[in-house]
């Protein structure tokens, strides 16, 4: 995109905030962008979730955002085989733009070590803050002289001894596992409040270390930034010139921004915290994308043969409101159901902007990828709620919840992920009032992720005004045919902008420029006769390989990617109405089913093609080798010309490649060189033959159904 399309998308993003304002409640905005180092084969940066300086570098990139907040380092999230639970860094901030904290920076933003006469005087001064701000408070005796505690009350009842409860000598909560039940903290839920303060040696230095205050979970803002306060000034007072602040997650509220980076495998997320407008969206992303380009990392990763993928962590984008009980989703009790409805009737929002795995086995399943049972409930759902003049949340968590999961049952994967809008049972951050958007690669640059922000915020104040009664739309085998094929999802997300411009919701240039951009997706296109031909990549819906139980207990799921699907456009070269029936498409001697189509840019002859790309060392079909490369025969019947289209995953000469691309452009350029193109010498017109009934469906052909096709044709490099 030109400099000119980066000013005017703020311009756009403008506009599109004052014509939500104008017809919806407040709808704010978060992502979960993530990032990678593309140059990096090491198994961090390809699969596992943390190792080497993943940790470091996520670090680094925080600290370039925390202008004004502060650093915690608190609990992250823990997975089965998992034996601790992951790091999370955390940027604490005020919305109303004061600062938090007063005291000596974390070592990630340039704080220093201390000796240990000053580590003794901060413990001293803490207990002392306490006392003043009329908090009973007590050190509690410790049986290693390198650790520090201290237990305070608020609510005007004595501390317990180490005597009367033994919790006060509990083990660091980064140093056992997480409870089934979730993260808790026993004695804060009884009112008091235990702080532990240990030193972190600066290498081999035996006089100088970092203090590390472990802290509890605070049950409000208020009382965490009163503590905040005392601790700031001990430290300072006492001469500290750095502090490691680490333990539970803090409380959040409206006045509160929170932004989380933790580990997932190959990339590092960023939770970023909600905001108020897209404006303010995209000023927020644009921080986060510079901050991680600063430690080398990426959106996305480029491979050997050209192609480009996300990081590989998804970029899902969340909507709520200023507080959970002025969520859009529970002002407007039918929002909810809408937006099930809606995404049902328009696959373009599951599929368009999807990562490579999508389907029932994704990290992002429709409801209607899950079984059949499972939809005619849905049906009967939605039919219900709609019957409740007002539903609470609980009803609508309750009702809703159990469709949007994916086939184990797992509410954290699904297309539309509700698990933070009213679950009690998910500790601390259940009950937000948030919906969570997941069938998302992550965005190419900021300005694309501010782009769907806007859509998926626009369809939801298009959504808010009023129930809705439509069925769904029991799409079938249509659902992974017709919509695999990137032509019909581009028609569908260009029926959707007309929809929003209808409603006084639409989305002013650049932003459906952003939406539209699908260029990754071409492997190459060629010049044959009058006419151009165009290769795209289309969806694959794996299937899973292996017991879905089994899959559960571990972080990652073994599927099946060895089936790539491709579309194939053929357009004239000139404007006009000449017809396209002409072309006779075929793969040896099977005829080739196509779609003649017509759009804004006019007639379109389209098919899709499926095959198998590579031997699995597990997976399905043990019998069927490699397909490729895929060769396809183009021929106007009228004049007896033809070429050969021969697409190669790799090199088509063969041999290795020299090192990874290093620019989007060398990556074009080396799938563009896997597009082999021959006029061929075909005389007489060949005899064609009908592919079995299992390879077609209404939108291609499957190859792996097919037998071995017999060779059309030789060929000659003179293509005219």
């Amino acid at each position: 995109m030109s400099s000119t399309s980066l000013n005017d998308i703020d311009a756009a993003l403008q506009a599109h905030d004052l014509s939500v304002a104008a017809t919806a409640p407040p709808i704010w905005l978060g992502a979960e962008p993530t990032f990678t180092d593309r140059r990096s084969e090491a198994p961090e940066w390809l699969r596992l979730a943390d190792g080497g300086d993943k940790s470091a570098r996520a670090l680094a990139m925080l600290a370039n955002l925390a202008r004004g907040g502060l650093l915690l380092r608190t609990l992250g999230r823990q997975y089965g085989g998992e034996d601790l639970p992951r790091w999370s860094f955390g940027l604490y901030q005020g919305r109303d733009g004061h600062p938090v904290w007063l005291g000596p920076a974390d070592p990630a933003q340039g704080g220093a070590p201390s000796p240990r006469p000053v580590l003794e005087s901060f413990v001293i001064g803490l207990n002392l803050g306490f006392a003043a701000r009329g908090w009973n408070s007590r050190v509690v005796p410790c049986q290693s002289s390198l650790e520090w505690r201290i237990a305070f009350r608020v609510d005007g009842l004595p501390c317990p001894t180490v005597e009367t409860d033994e919790r006060l000598t509990r083990p660091s909560i980064h140093n056992r596992p997480i409870p089934e039940e979730g993260i808790a903290d026993s004695l804060a839920a009884e009112g008091i409040y235990l702080l532990v303060v240990s030193p972190e040696r600066v290498g081999g230095d035996e006089t100088l270390a970092f203090p590390r205050l472990e802290l509890p979970a605070f049950p409000t803002v208020r009382l965490f930034l009163d503590a905040l306060e005392v601790m700031g000034r001990a430290a300072s007072e006492a001469g500290l010139a750095g502090l490691i602040l680490t333990g539970f997650p803090p409380p959040v509220d409206g006045s509160i921004a929170w932004t989380t980076i933790t580990p997932d495998p190959a990339v590092i997320e960023v939770n970023m915290a909600p905001v108020t407008t897209a404006v303010d969206f995209l000023v927020k992303v644009r921080e986060i994308y510079r901050a991680a380009a600063d430690k080398g990392l990426s959106a996305c990763r480029f491979h050997y043969n050209g192609d480009v993928t996300d990081s590989g962590g998804g970029g899902q984008i969340t909507f709520g409101g200023p507080t959970p009980k002025t969520s859009p989703f529970f002002l407007r009790p039918w929002l909810l159901p809408n937006l099930i409805r809606y995404c049902n009737r328009h696959p373009a929002l599951s599929y368009f902007f999807t990562p490579t795995c999508v389907g029932s086995t994704s990290q992002s399943p429709r409801p209607d990828e899950r079984y059949r049972e499972s939809f005619d409930e849905l049906r009967l759902a939605l039919d219900l709620l709609g019957r409740e003049e007002s539903p609470t949340p609980e009803i609508l968590s309750a009702a809703l919840g159990p469709f949007l999961t994916d086939v184990s049952g797992n509410s954290h994967r699904s297309e539309i992920n509700i698990e933070k809008l009213w679950n009690p049972s998910l500790l601390g951050r259940g009950c937000l009032g948030l919906v969570e958007f997941r069938a998302f690669r992550m965005a190419p640059s900021p300005e694309s992720l501010a782009a769907r922000a806007a859509l998926f915020r626009a369809v939801i104040a298009m959504l808010a005004r009023r129930p809705e009664s439509n069925e769904l739309i029991d799409w079938g085998a249509e659902l992974h045919q017709r919509f695999a094929l990137p032509y019909y999802l581009k028609q569908d997300l260009l029926d959707i902008l007309a929809e929003l411009e209808g409603a006084g919701l639409g989305l002013r240039a650049p932003i459906p420029s952003y939406l539209l951009n699908d260029e990754y997706r071409v492997i190459g296109d060629a010049a044959i006769g009058d006419a151009r031909v165009t290769v795209r990549r289309a969806l694959e819906f794996w299937p899973l390989a292996g017991d879905s139980a089994a899959a559960e207990r571990s972080p990652s799921r073994l599927i099946d990617s060895s089936t790539f699907r491709i579309e194939m456009t053929l357009r004239l070269l000139a404007e006009g109405d000449q017809p396209l029936e002409p072309w006779q498409i075929s793969v040896g001697d099977w005829r080739v089913p196509v779609r003649c189509e017509r759009d804004r840019q006019g007639q379109v002859l389209l098919f899709g093609l499926r095959y198998r790309g590579f031997i699995p060392w597990r997976g399905l079909h043990p019998t069927l080798g490699v397909q490729t490369p895929v060769e396809v025969m183009m021929r106007r019947r009228d004049t007896g010309q033809a070429w050969r289209l021969a697409l190669h995953e790799w090199k088509p000469e063969g041999g290795g490649y020299e090192g990874l691309p290093d620019s989007q452009d060398e990556c074009r350029r080396r799938r563009q060189e896997r597009l082999v193109v021959d006029f061929l010498d075909i005389t007489p017109e060949p005899a064609y033959r009908e592919p079995p009934p299992l390879a077609v469906n209404a939108y291609g052909l499957d190859l792996r159904a097919c037998p071995a096709p017999h060779s059309l044709g030789e060929s000659r490099r003179n293509t005219p």
